[in-house]
């Protein structure tokens, strides 16, 4: 009882020593509102160039674009060095309601060699550049059709230029875009006289400024788009080429517009920004399916179970008994451990560490707290509750190693805490140095691999520690029948009983339950685009969890029904083999939704799908192993035996 107390005492401390750094990472610098009066400085800033069609993302300034007197790096929290966001200052700084028309960013730069070949490489790659104003990405308006109505939306930063022939026949060339069209919405309080930012746009254009270069240091005057006679650029002066010692200037217009829009809704328009959106009646009725499909297994289950049980209690003789068959006759064997049991233990107790670390994140998504206004929390959130969540991990393990009759607790506890982050962390190494070989911004710092190593073995470890610790001191699950020291002989079986086939069969339902759903979750990670609706991934994911259950305790009935008592892997298999379907669907997405021709980008892409697939597998597999752990212990509960 003692150790109950403290096991307790301590699983609060661990989770409340959880959500300290994860309401920390929520309120990020920029989140809450901020009142701007007129003439108050508003400085953009300047985030990653990013590409769909390569996935690597590369630093603004590694291109040769304006820079400050001074490049300052804003705070950046976990999840945003992960994703390789870097967030600097920028030359372009403009008042508040004040409209300006022709600014120069920098003074006028010549293109060497090694600039126009980069500027070239990241056009051919369809890559864009990301900028920030009071924690809005700048965005290009777009008009989509939906019925009677025309909808706003946005498409996240701005092409770096475009390749095109001027003339029919004529070569192509490249462009830069080289002058910026910004449009800033405000949305005004009358009340105390503020205005808050709810939009940020433009439109990007190539011109070929012509000016005249005065002698002296002053600013050259240009003729193209002229403050004084405010002219604004249209679109129809000759585009800036993009070639070795070539002259560009850089420019700017500003535009302020008063907008309806509340700063709280100020995120709608970028939230419908995708082409793709999402089919409700769809989804909701592929889930309805899955929904009924589940209820009805149960109910075929529950009736079948309950005629089982009462004819097994009613046997009256001996020869009664000797001749029935099904399930009950395995009873002397159904809890003999498995072979490889300490892996089993391994896998169910970090099963458990990333479903505690799930449901949590989920919660808080579900309530806001990972909109993506808060940049890299969902990321930081998921890696310090996985930390902190090795505690359950420990403890699950270490209850299963001595239910198995395990003795080295150490060893177990050890692999429990190695081998599932080990073998990811060494697919992330490798992708790592692939994303370093390549100079990219995605490569992640030495400081930050250092930190996430401390997470591991500075917090998780000792925590997995504790937690086995704790576990292995409880006394051990007392199995309900008592075991055989010799074990039965298992008739042979059926071709659709054979375990390949079984398990995969059982991995298809709980696939089902989230294809749909995975479509928008791989389009919002590879093709860029916000994924807000946590709601709905919150139901999707209680579905997910029930038909994995289901379908585990199904499958593992008709097993014991044909006297084949290796259940205890199986159940972890049975389930847990949806990751392949959920591999072969990111194969099928990856050749037919994306644009990927690199053969790094491919690399990255398949290395990135293994850890989502072998994470998923840990997380379904344990869901159902436990479901059938409860299912079998309470079926062979219910039946008396000599």
């Amino acid at each position: 009882m003692a150790y109950d107390k403290r096991f307790a005492l301590l699983s609060v401390c661990a989770l409340l020593s959880a959500l300290a750094p994860v309401t920390w990472a929520f309120y990020l610098p920029g989140v809450a509102p901020r009142d701007f009066n007129e003439g108050d400085e508003l400085q953009v800033k300047v985030n990653k160039l990013s590409s769909t069609k390569t996935q690597l993302p590369y630093e603004y300034y590694s291109l040769g674009y304006c820079k400050p007197p001074k490049v300052e790096n804003s705070a950046e929290n976990l999840g945003e060095v992960l994703r390789g966001d870097r967030i600097e200052n920028s030359p372009y700084v403009f008042q508040m309601k004040e409209d300006k028309l022709c600014n120069l960013a920098c003074e006028i730069k010549k293109m060497d060699a090694a600039t126009a070949k980069a500027f070239r490489e990241k056009i051919d790659d369809d890559y864009r550049v990301n900028m920030i104003l009071d924690n809005l990405p700048v965005a290009e308006a777009r008009q989509r059709q939906e019925g009677n109505e025309v909808l706003k939306t946005y498409q996240r930063g701005f092409p770096v230029g475009v390749k095109l022939a001027i003339t029919e026949g004529s070569e192509q060339k490249y462009f830069v875009y080289n002058h910026l069209a910004f449009t800033v919405l405000f949305h005004p309080d009358p009340e105390i006289l503020t205005s808050r930012i709810v939009g940020f746009e433009v439109i990007p254009y190539s011109v070929k400024h012509e000016y005249n270069k005065p002698d002296n240091d002053e600013k050259p005057k240009l003729f193209t788009c002229n403050p004084e006679t405010k002219q604004f650029v249209t679109g129809q002066q000759p585009p800036q080429e993009v070639k070795e010692n070539e002259e560009i200037v850089f420019t700017y217009d500003v535009k302020f517009q008063t907008s309806d829009v509340k700063w709280a809704s100020r995120w709608d328009t970028y939230l419908l920004m995708s082409d793709d959106q999402i089919h409700w009646f769809s989804i909701v009725n592929s889930l309805m399916i899955v929904l009924f499909l589940s209820g009805m297994v149960a109910m075929i289950m529950m009736r079948t179970l309950y005629q089982d049980i009462a004819r097994y209690n009613q046997l009256e003789t001996q020869e009664e008994a000797q001749e029935e068959t099904g399930w009950k006759l395995v009873h002397a064997d159904v809890f003999r451990p498995p072979s490889n049991a300490g892996l089993l233990c391994v896998y169910v107790g970090n099963g458990v560490q990333f479903l505690g670390m799930t449901i949590i994140t989920m919660i808080f998504a579900l309530f806001g707290f990972l909109s993506p206004a808060n940049r890299g929390a969902l990321m930081t959130a998921m890696i310090l509750l996985w930390a902190f969540m090795g505690i359950v991990a420990g403890y699950s393990s270490s209850r299963f190693f001595k239910m198995f009759k395990g003795t080295e607790w150490k060893k177990n506890t050890l692999r429990t805490a190695l081998v599932f982050p080990g073998i990811v962390f060494c697919i992330f190494f490798i992708l790592n140095c692939l994303i370093w070989g390549e100079k990219s911004s995605g490569a992640v710092p030495f400081g930050t691999m250092f930190a996430l190593v401390f997470l591991w073995f500075g917090i998780s470890v000792p925590l997995v520690f504790i937690g086995s610790y704790f576990g292995f001191k409880k006394a051990p699950i007392e199995d309900p029948v008592r075991t055989n020291k010799i074990p039965r002989q298992i008739p042979e079986q059926a071709w659709y009983m054979q375990p390949i086939f079984s398990i995969l069969v059982g991995g298809i339902l709980p696939f089902g339950a989230v294809f749909i759903e995975l479509f928008f979750i791989l389009t919002s990670i590879w093709l860029h685009q916000f994924y807000y609706i946590f709601g709905f991934l919150f139901i999707v994911f209680l579905i997910l969890v029930v038909t994995c259950a289901e379908i585990t305790i199904v499958l593992c009935y008709f097993q014991l029904c044909s006297e084949d008592y290796h259940w205890w892997w199986r159940a972890y298999l049975t389930s847990g083999s949806s990751a392949l379907y959920l591999f072969l669907y990111a194969t099928f997405y990856f050749f037919t939704k994306l644009e990927i021709t690199k053969l790094v980008s491919g690399i990255l892409y398949f290395g990135y799908m293994v850890i989502i697939s072998y994470s998923f597998f840990v997380l379904t597999g344990t869901i159902g192993f436990y479901a059938c752990f409860w299912f079998v212990r309470t079926i062979y509960a219910s039946v008396k035996f000599d």
